[in-house]
């Protein structure tokens, strides 16, 4: 699991960075990636990348400005033209659904796969035996939400060797046991999955906030996540212009993280006033300040999601 970023910019795009969207890539869990946000020029990104859109599985708005949103409806329809054919879910604000009807029927734009837009506005809005994500709102200029991505408990590994002592050979019922089945042997003994496996393994976690002045939802989708994706798109000098436009300082993302006990923190969504490197990494220092395992989105690069 890890986190890649097709865009980090804000507003609008930039020479060296596109404006937001971000894939969270779970090829070994799922064998598929979900994104968060479409702005304009994101499929020309995943162009760019070795994502493939055909594995595609959800994809996450958080709210309806247009660096957030214009690259969708291409999105979705290449999609079609490179091979998917597996459903998709998106899910969004109250309002996605009028826009994609209306961008969909004046251009005549149809997609030959199922297709469904479902609006939100928190609480857990999906999950299975693998996953779940809740979104809460955020305070922005506009109603937005950030998500939290849940990892379920795993099974612990098995105590191969117990195995081996019991005579068991690798096989399917390595498999049943793995997945916390009990099983009848064939001498008719009871083998409980529970005296086979270790302690189960902490799922992972991940918040993906969108445009957001600090507020207590971010920290409460934040508590304890491997990672926070949070913006950062100005400066502390420029703090009081962040709040009139209901965004956050790259210290004030971190003391959300700081506030939230969250194991890494991942900037993004920068303004373009921000041109040279020598800008970004004091961007960086002042919020290493306050959270040290901070770090900066970088287009077309990856954070992993650690365990620890």
């Amino acid at each position: 699991m890890d986190v890649y970023f097709l865009g980090t910019g804000a507003g609008m795009p930039t020479t060296k960075r596109n404006v937001s969207s971000i894939a969270l890539r779970l090829y070994e869990e799922r064998g598929t990636f979900w994104m968060f946000d479409c702005g304009e020029g994101t499929q020309h990104q995943v162009l760019r990348s070795s994502l493939k859109l055909s594995k595609c599985e959800f994809i996450f708005i958080t709210h309806l400005h247009g660096d957030h949103l214009f690259g969708l409806p291409g999105l979705l329809s290449s999609r079609g033209h490179q091979g998917g054919t597996k459903p998709l879910t998106v899910f969004g604000p109250p309002g996605l659904g009028d826009y994609m009807k209306i961008v969909f029927e004046v251009s005549h734009t149809q997609v030959p796969y199922p297709l469904v837009i479902k609006e939100v506005d928190g609480g857990v809005i999906w999950s299975d035996d693998t996953f779940s994500v809740t979104a809460l709102p955020l305070d922005h200029r506009v109603p937005c939400l950030g998500y939290r991505i849940q990892e379920k408990d795993r099974p612990g590994r098995l105590k191969f060797e117990l195995l081996k002592e019991k005579g068991i050979p690798p096989g399917p019922v390595y498999g049943q046991l793995k997945q916390g089945k009990d099983v009848q042997l064939p001498d008719g003994e009871f083998l409980f999955a529970a005296s086979v496996l270790g302690e189960s393994i902490p799922g992972r976690s991940v918040a993906i906030l969108g445009d957001t002045r600090p507020c207590d939802h971010a920290v409460r989708l934040a508590r304890h996540v491997n990672l926070l994706v949070h913006e950062a798109t100005f400066m502390e000098d420029r703090v009081e212009h962040a709040h009139e436009f209901g965004h956050s300082t790259a210290k004030q993302a971190a003391r959300i993280a700081d506030r939230a006990g969250v194991k890494k923190l991942a900037l993004t969504h920068f303004s373009s006033r921000y041109k040279d490197e020598e800008q970004m990494d004091q961007l960086l220092s002042e919020a290493r300040e306050v959270f040290a395992e901070t770090y900066l989105a970088e287009e077309l690069e990856a954070i992993a999601v650690d365990a620890e």
